[in-house]
């Protein structure tokens, strides 16, 4: 199945032109292969050239919306879209080599075919990288590259997050193991990066190093449920505690709280307590929120039976009655 070329560069279907060629300059520069040595970045940079060339061509992309995968079977303005694709994939017309990355304008300059009626848009190839990595285009050299941003995943339990501290974390990668000690923030949350300025990728020549970003992944947790700051829990309670009012003890991440079952309690009831939550490393700490779980001995003692037996006489409270 041929890919969908929106998907390639990340972009709804409804993105304007300039949507579309700042997704195309970050992944230009994520995949290009003087900067990723991933085997598979030179193919990925490749497919993304080419479902640019598509999309910023106003006839092509609508030819494109039109038929989809056989849009090139229904050619529309003069020029060739063949040859404005292989522009865009670093080939100039008839499928040659570029060495500019692109193919020769009129008047000169490495650039794009772009528009209607043969008119060429000021996009500039030479231009663009050289925009996109530091100097890389005209006259500065394609060795002196700056790294390419990388990113990794960390996972963290509640705890761990909660308390924030240092931690070794030791990343595989083209070169091999990586060890790095790490100031995790009190309180992170899931999907929250965390910046090691110039572990990224090595930069060419003396042009500095990309930076690594770690991306928190909270492991799901058998007691806890977080909501941003916010910390939601079960607090199992007695019948009597539930009925009677109680102050219980309830572990969380920071310690153990003390919480106030007010009388009358039943199963579902929230309890909030404010700033018991994950902290935050300004303003106010998130709360955490206890529901109640009234709980009864799963093999009641012969006692324990005879007093609910007591009570069951004794009490005309039917929780199934209206009303």
């Amino acid at each position: 199945m041929a890919q969908d070329y929106y998907e390639v560069l990340g972009v709804p279907r409804t993105a304007g032109d300039e949507e579309i060629q700042q997704a195309y300059r970050k992944l230009a520069r994520r995949h290009h292969p003087d900067i990723n040595k991933d085997p598979r970045a030179e193919e990925r940079f490749k497919e993304v050239n080419e479902a640019y060339g598509v999309l910023s061509d106003p006839d092509t992309r609508a030819r494109y919306d039109r038929f989809g995968p056989d849009f090139r079977k229904f050619p529309g303005s003069p020029g060739d879209y063949d040859e404005r694709v292989a522009a865009a994939a670093g080939r100039g017309p008839g499928g040659r080599a570029s060495t500019g990355g692109g193919w020769t304008a009129p008047g000169g300059g490495t650039r794009f075919a772009q528009g209607t009626r043969g008119a060429y848009q000021d996009v500039d190839f030479e231009d663009l990288f050289s925009d996109l990595f530091g100097g890389a285009g005209r006259g500065g050299g394609r060795g002196n590259v700056p790294g390419a941003d990388q990113e990794a995943e960390l996972e963290l339990t509640v705890e761990e997050a909660y308390r924030g501290g240092r931690r070794a974390v030791g990343l595989a990668g083209p070169d091999g193991r990586r060890d790095y000690q790490v100031t995790v923030p009190r309180g992170v949350t899931d999907g929250q990066r965390i910046r090691l300025a110039g572990e990224g990728g090595r930069g060419g020549r003396d042009a500095p190093a990309g930076d690594l970003y770690l991306r928190v992944r909270i492991r799901p947790h058998d007691r806890y449920r977080l909501e941003g700051h916010d910390i939601h829990v079960q607090l199992p309670v007695t019948p009597w505690e539930a009925a009677l009012g109680a102050t219980v003890p309830l572990p969380t991440p920071g310690g153990t709280a003390k919480v106030t079952v007010p009388p009358g309690s039943s199963s579902g009831r929230r309890l909030r307590l404010r700033g018991e939550g994950m902290p935050r490393a300004r303003g106010t700490d998130g709360d955490l929120y206890a529901e109640l779980r009234v709980m009864v001995p799963p093999r009641p003692t012969d006692r324990e039976r005879e007093l609910f037996e007591e009570l069951a006489a004794a009490s005309d409270f039917d929780p199934r009655r209206p009303g």
